[in-house]
């Protein structure tokens, strides 16, 4: 999925209370593709707070990762953030960020997380392709145990595209929801599309959630 810029779009103060609601789909509807990310104007200063109003004129263009979604209250997905990301990221009041990557978190993000106190969560999944995928459960559990702790959101969870490792996970987090496998499948095929992956259809499909807490239902199949 290509990130596309829609036009700027000036964000009032009282816009920005509803912004997250207004940037995503329902999270239960699984028959419409991902909606393009949209690319607002919004105030530069966004401290703790309210955000405050720009100075005379000065706009700052807010564009989301690529694969931007919200998957439920205070937990979010995406591809791998880059610097023109991180104004957007700042709007959201991130706790923490669940990376899938295993190469070092670039400095200029680093730098991010520590100037919010956002705490960063890293477990390295390779990326290979079919048919070497190795999708280590060890590591997608403990990635679950960080999303369904609370004291973590809002999280955002992300791998390079957004697509086959941040699915899987999100796909396990689906399944402690009792979503039903198409739903489940339905929602992996969104985001990797043409590059759907046999190999992760399966893991997600054997995957025993029989051991960690479930959560209330969220979908109806």
């Amino acid at each position: 999925m290509r990130q596309e810029a829609a036009n700027s779009i000036v964000v009032t103060q009282e816009d920005a209370l509803h912004h997250r609601e207004e940037l995503q789909p329902p999270p239960c509807r699984q028959d419409d593709p991902p909606a393009p990310a949209a690319s607002l104007s919004w105030p530069s200063s966004l401290s703790e707070g309210e955000p405050a109003s720009a100075a005379a004129g000065e706009e700052l263009l807010l564009v989301p990762p690529l694969n931007f979604a919200m998957v439920d209250h205070g937990v979010y997905r995406s591809g791998f953030p880059d610097v023109s990301n991180l104004p957007f990221l700042e709007t959201l009041r991130l706790r923490s960020v669940l990376c899938l990557c295993p190469e070092p978190y670039p400095e200029a993000n680093l730098e991010f997380l520590r100037a919010h106190g956002i705490k960063l969560f890293q477990f390295g999944i390779d990326g290979s392709k079919e048919p070497f995928v190795n999708i280590p459960e060890d590591r997608i559990r403990e990635a679950l145990k960080v999303i369904l702790d609370a004291s973590n959101h809002p999280v955002l969870i992300h791998c390079k595209r957004g697509k086959h490792r941040t699915g899987c996970v999100v796909g396990c987090f689906r399944k402690l929801q009792r979503w039903c496998l198409t739903s489940i499948f339905d929602e992996y095929q969104r985001f990797a599309a043409a590059k759907t992956r046999v190999s992760d259809l399966r893991f997600m499909e054997l995957f025993d959630v029989s051991s960690i807490k479930h959560l209330p239902a969220s979908y109806p199949c």
